[in-house]
């Protein structure tokens, strides 16, 4: 059996890249920075010098902020909106006719449309709100009363690579800045000591690869760093000298000598870059084995993040949701978090939609419940904004007999905390899932409440290239103010 017969939709495979691209890429302030080589990257230090000290804010903000910090749970693949958080009867009515008959059936990504396929899980409705969720959520349907839930967003694309750059930063094209890059290009970082964006990948780059998590055309000091949620999580974080005074001795001897060099032959832009690389990287050695570290969590707290679970995929997201919480107590501005690999094709169930949705579930459902309750418990869920997206849903007939096709006419995400409305419902697709048809909202729209709790005006958030002012949200974006408290 071929690759592209078990994923159809394939993941992202890296090409070969030269030296520059590589350096380009790794150079953004993460385990590598400690690295010397990278250091005689002429085109980082020129950025850096640009951007000033990693912490330096591009505007500050705009507004009072509810959100000091974001938790993006990244749902790779598109997970189905009539299958998680919007309850479709109609489906269970008309299961096994013909879709054509019923409804306009739009272009599929693949075009092998099958019958009408009702959810193989039951809704019940949870907390006080009243919210519906499937049975595939049982420990996130505990904490309803905190989601404020979107059931009519749209995507412009139908595809992984262009869908998910859509996601990430607004743009279907490759090369745009990221929302973590925006976020702290615009309000900076309040952490000197780690990256104030931090991809933490569970094991599934998402197709589009680190372009999604890119700066685009601003600094590279503000695009993702990729940590992983084991081990030391950064390689070459390590200290190349023996103790870290000599190390410190020797960074202060690289600073006496750069003052001297600067007395007489003026500032060199890519020589202070280098220096200031240094000094992160020295800073990120005493520091990441620190937040990386969850072994001196109590044993309640690991275990109620799934942290024991016997599905290996649980233990993975459940280090990475934990680990996300205390990078949100150290200041890191921007978390991501990516899904763990659960022997299928992501959340891109073409087939076997039973197995591969119920795998993914499992491997999350309990982790995030946990993050939920656990930044709640510590006084820290009204200022974290935590959002759940996938790039865009499922159709409601199969694809095949047992699979869905891609959707990008409407589907869920789910935000909490962070200043967030709690316990609420907001818009609706069609009684077959299909389409939004009451409150349409963009990812533009996410994006720009996203902001504004951070307290950022998405119209007002600039940087000038190309001959014009550029934002997140490009000409567009309106606040979603119902999910607003």
């Amino acid at each position: 059996m071929t690759s592209q017969s078990v994923f159809p939709c394939r993941r992202y495979q890296s090409r070969p890249v030269s030296r520059r691209e590589m350096l380009s890429r790794c150079a953004s302030g993460f385990g590598a920075v400690a690295l010397a080589g990278l250091l005689q990257d002429d085109s980082f230090a020129a950025d850096v010098s640009k951007s000033g000290d990693l912490g330096k804010a591009g505007h500050g903000p705009h507004h009072h902020a509810t959100a000091k910090n974001v938790i993006f749970l990244y749902m790779d693949g598109g997970p189905s909106q009539i299958d998680t958080f919007d309850p479709k009867p109609t489906l269970d009515r008309f299961n096994g006719k013909d879709p054509g008959d019923l409804f306009n059936v739009e272009p599929t990504q693949f075009n092998n449309n099958g019958k009408v396929l009702a959810s193989p899980w039951k809704f019940k409705q949870y907390g006080e709100s009243g919210t519906p969720v499937s049975s595939l959520f049982p420990n996130v349907a505990t904490c309803v009363d905190e989601l404020s839930v979107i059931r009519s967003m749209v995507s412009e694309f139908p595809e992984h690579t262009f869908a998910n750059y859509f996601l990430h930063t607004g743009s279907g094209l490759q090369g745009r800045p990221s929302m973590g890059a925006w976020v702290n290009y615009g309000l900076g970082s309040e952490c000197q000591n780690l990256p104030g964006f931090v991809v933490i990948n569970g094991g599934l780059i998402p197709p589009g690869g680190l372009d999604c998590f890119g700066s685009g055309f601003l600094p590279a000091s503000y695009q993702g760093s990729v940590f992983k949620p084991s081990g030391s999580g950064v390689a070459n974080i390590q200290r190349s000298e023996p103790t870290a005074e000599l190390q410190r001795d020797k960074l202060d001897l690289i600073r006496q000598l750069d003052g001297f060099a600067e007395q007489q032959f003026g500032r060199h832009d890519s020589l202070e870059s280098a220096i200031k690389n240094y000094e992160l990287a020295y800073a990120m050695q005493m520091a990441v084995p620190d937040v990386m570290s969850v072994n001196d969590e109590p044993a309640h707290i690991r275990k109620m993040y799934g942290m024991e679970s016997s599905y290996e995929p649980t233990r993975i997201y459940g280090t990475q949701c934990l680990i996300a919480r205390r990078m949100v107590e150290q200041g890191v501005r921007f978390i991501e978090l990516t899904c763990p690999k659960v022997g299928g094709d992501r959340w891109d169930q073409h087939s076997n939609l039973k197995q591969g949705h119920e795998n993914n579930a499992r491997a999350v459902d309990q982790p995030i419940a946990a993050l939920l309750k656990d930044l709640r418990q510590r006084g820290l869920l009204d200022e974290t904004l935590v959002v759940w997206a996938g790039e865009f849903g499922r159709t409601p007939f199969a694809q095949g007999k047992n699979g869905r096709d891609h959707n990008p006419f409407g589907f869920t995400v789910w935000m909490a905390g962070g200043g967030s409305k709690p316990g609420t419902v907001y818009g609706a697709t069609d009684e077959w899932g299909y389409k939004a048809i009451e409150n349409r909202a963009e990812i533009h729209d996410l994006h720009a409440t996203m902001l504004h709790l951070m307290g950022v005006d998405h119209t007002r958030s600039t940087f000038r290239f190309g001959g014009r002012d550029m934002r997140l949200t490009d000409v567009k974006g309106h606040l979603i103010n119902e999910v607003i408290a």
